[in-house]
């Protein structure tokens, strides 16, 4: 039996992008599938407004902006089903994209479903047009590079079988609920951006497995929802990669990965020198060191929770290390 869904849309602001996303999940998703828009305060009640225009569509207001892990995590614990989708709202789901990756949860030991992410540019969706992918799930460098499968390439037989991945972008993935909550849902401090990857390792040390599935698939306008990035966001991304490489690399690994790591640094720092952002990619991987206890603190506790699954870490970097 198919399990139920909760597809959890976190909107701050962008009515405009919620609407369209709301219009495609009510015209695709399962009957029994709930719909819970979290509004992250936004002004006037817009995203509110615009989320109880749809029959069906329930929402959670915060009362202060929180960002994209808080809203998530509270729409997580609010879901009434077993298994929840997060959905961005500058997302279009596409017709049987639920069923085909809930039929992957029948095996107990999947956790997460990372679906086909097609990047949609203006005036260009359609039978004709070319199809760029977004990600085909995500993959992880040893050298602390989290990326997206497939991102930027058309496409093609390669991207057309499922298999198991790395991760899952939280644009638009599937997850275990249970399993969500157990190994702590989204890092709060994270905001937004690299959290994924970071709940990825979480499932992998605790025994888990995540797929991905090309027959489901959504579009996804890349960024709309944040538009150009600014300083303070250009750190806070920078800041959560770094922060990913040294809260969950398996230890054994982190000797090893050292140089290959400064060299993705120097390559990361020239290209951001380039671009003119060379100094909010610096405070953003220096701000790191002033976490170094609560880093501790977490690894610590990864190992004493889930001592008995780190075969299942040893696994994944022979699998997804530099994974393309």
């Amino acid at each position: 039996m198919r399990p139920s869904l909760t597809i959890v849309i976190p909107s701050f602001n962008r009515a405009d992008l919620l609407r369209r996303c709301l219009a495609s999940v009510r015209r695709h998703a399962p009957a029994d599938t709930e719909i819970l828009v979290i509004d992250d305060a936004s002004p006037n009640h817009a995203v509110t407004r615009t989320a109880h225009a749809f029959a069906g569509v329930s929402v959670l207001r915060l009362k202060r902006r929180q960002g994209f892990c808080a809203a998530v995590n509270a729409g997580i614990r609010a879901a009434r089903h077993p298994i929840v989708e997060l959905l961005n709202d500058d997302t279009e789901v596409t017709a049987g994209w639920a069923d085909a990756a809930l039929a992957h949860f029948a095996d107990s030991r999947i956790a997460a479903v990372a679906p086909l992410v097609l990047r949609e540019a203006a005036g260009e969706r359609g039978a004709s047009a070319p199809c760029c992918i977004d990600s085909a799930g995500d993959r992880y460098f040893l050298g602390g590079i989290a990326g997206k499968r497939g991102h930027g390439r058309q496409l093609d037989t390669a991207y057309l079988q499922g298999g198991e991945v790395f991760g899952a972008s939280a644009s638009s993935a599937f997850y275990r609920r249970d399993v969500l909550l157990d190994v702590g849902a989204f890092p709060v401090e994270f905001g937004a951006y690299f959290e994924d990857v970071d709940v990825a390792f979480r499932l992998h040390w605790a025994g888990h497995r995540i797929v991905y599935e090309p027959a489901s698939r959504v579009w996804h306008r890349v960024s709309a929802s944040h538009g150009r990035p600014m300083r303070r966001l250009l750190e806070q991304q920078s800041c959560n990669e770094e922060r990913v490489f040294w809260r969950n690399l398996p230890a054994r690994d982190l000797l090893r990965a050292l140089p290959w790591h400064a060299a993705v640094l120097a390559a990361k720092a020239h290209r951001r020198w380039q671009h003119g952002e060379l100094l909010p990619f610096l405070f953003g991987r220096l701000r790191v060191f002033g976490e170094i206890v609560d880093i501790v603190r977490h690894r610590r506790q990864m190992r004493r929770s889930n001592d008995c699954a780190r075969a299942a870490v040893w696994g994944v970097e022979s699998r997804f290390w530099g994974q393309v």
